[in-house]
């Protein structure tokens, strides 16, 4: 059975606080995020940059503000030991993908470690699989996966800073079952794994054309 179609959507770079987050993709990419806003439900908030038609780079934070939802946050944010790692410095953690069919998409791929939830931010409306306790399959490098109301995408609003994505690589020393996955949603076009190194620890990278250059964001 072939499973629902998929696009790659936005990048999430997670960061221990949003100004430190902001100060560190302005200092690799050289622009300045705008937009973005609250996740109330999650408590959580976020700036974004576009990358090209559909595509951006999300920002996020938990919000200090903001109240802790009654299930674990999106992107592993409540794990203690991911946030010592944030501390250091903010990261490229995971990519999502857009379907018309995430129940079936998300059913399929995480199995009954999902629960699709309605979300919203501001006047954008979406439906996000989360993993029951807020992990990120295959360590961020298997996607997320995203259905947005309506036919509008947030980056229709976005302003163009000159930026596009080229593409993600991957690392992992068990990539095999990673690739698997990522082939059956017939995503293996948009990332390239390599073999793990000194100078390549496991993990995402992005390859972003900026107007200054290319620069590789991890």
């Amino acid at each position: 059975m072939s499973l629902p179609a998929a696009v790659l959507d936005h990048l999430v770079v997670a960061a221990h606080t949003l100004e430190q987050g902001l100060g560190y993709v302005q200092d690799q990419i050289g622009v300045t995020l705008t937009g973005g806003g609250k996740h109330a439900a999650m408590g959580t908030h976020n700036r974004v940059l576009k990358l090209g038609p559909g595509q951006y780079l999300e920002v996020i934070a938990i919000d200090p503000e903001g109240s802790p939802p009654d299930f674990p946050r999106w992107f592993n944010l409540d794990d203690p030991g991911f946030q010592a790692r944030l501390k250091i410095r903010p990261r490229l953690i995971t990519w999502v993908v857009r379907t018309d069919n995430v129940d079936a998409l998300a059913e399929a791929i995480y199995g009954q470690r999902v629960c699709v939830r309605p979300m919203q931010r501001g006047e954008l409306r979406w439906r996000f699989a989360f993993t029951d306790d807020g992990s990120m399959p295959g360590d961020g490098l298997i996607p997320h996966i995203i259905q947005w109301d309506g036919h509008t995408h947030p980056t229709d609003k976005m302003q163009d800073a000159g930026c596009t994505l080229l593409g993600l690589d991957g690392s992992r020393i068990d990539a095999e079952s990673v690739i698997r996955v990522i082939s059956s949603m017939g995503l293996d076009h948009l990332i390239t794994f390599h073999p793990v190194s000194k100078q390549r620890p496991p993990g995402l990278s992005a390859r972003i054309k900026t107007p200054a250059g290319v620069v590789v964001m991890d």
